[in-house]
């Protein structure tokens, strides 16, 4: 499993000069706009190209060769998975490290002009990019072990864009039912419990889609 995951980490290095600019680039822009976005966004791009290995597998046709190899169909879907989990992971600490690096350079520069940040704010972003690319992850994972890496892209956009449909369409109700909701105790709520319920979430649906896609993996013929 560990060759699995050391193929799709060199498949991704001719993303290293680009991702490496990328991320610069996005760090400096939204820092200069709003300092704590900056870990959303670039958690947000490393979680997306981990997911362009499934690209490099279908164009070389490599999993008649992996299947070959003495590990089973589940082992193949976890070590895609870890690369997932460690990609958003790495982006979320990225983001951080990197605002705070900017951050400390602008300040030097411009001392008269000088950038705070919010911690709690800016790890709670970082948090909330890991959850959304997480939850495009997890969608979208088994979708192209069922249909393929580009249906199963647009599948994800399908699933995602219903998503945002119900969710618009149930703000809509609240608001033209007339329902009193005590927006300050969810507030409060959130503050208290939401990056535990965050980190449980990711941990649920990550089980949830390895658990979707091991099965149609595991009946799928090469």
């Amino acid at each position: 499993m560990k060759g699995l995951i050391k193929k799709d980490l060199l498949n991704l290095a001719s993303y290293k000069t680009t991702l490496l600019i990328l991320i610069i680039f996005c760090g400096i822009g939204v820092i200069g706009s709003s300092v704590n976005i900056a870990p959303l966004v670039i958690c947000t791009i490393i979680g997306m190209i981990s997911l362009s290995t499934f690209n490099y597998d279908e164009i070389a046709k490599s999993n008649k060769f992996i299947l070959a190899l003495p590990l089973t169909r589940k082992e193949v879907v976890l070590a895609k998975y870890i690369l997932a989990i460690t990609g958003i992971i790495l982006g979320g600490i990225l983001g951080i490290v990197l605002t705070l690096l900017v951050v400390n350079i602008m300040n030097i520069i411009r001392p008269n002009d000088l950038l705070s940040i919010n911690y709690q704010s800016l790890f709670i972003n970082a948090l909330s990019g890991m959850f959304g690319i997480s939850l495009i992850q997890a969608i979208q994972i088994p979708s192209i072990y069922k249909f393929g890496a580009e249906k199963g892209r647009i599948q994800m956009f399908v699933i995602i864009f219903l998503v945002i449909i119900l969710i618009a369409g149930a703000g809509f109700l609240i608001t033209n039912l007339g329902l009193n909701i005590n927006t300050q105790e969810i507030t409060n709520f959130l503050n208290k419990y939401g990056i535990i319920i965050l980190i449980i979430s990711m941990i649920l649906m990550y089980t949830i889609s390895y658990k979707i896609s091991s099965k149609i993996f595991l009946k799928k013929d090469f």
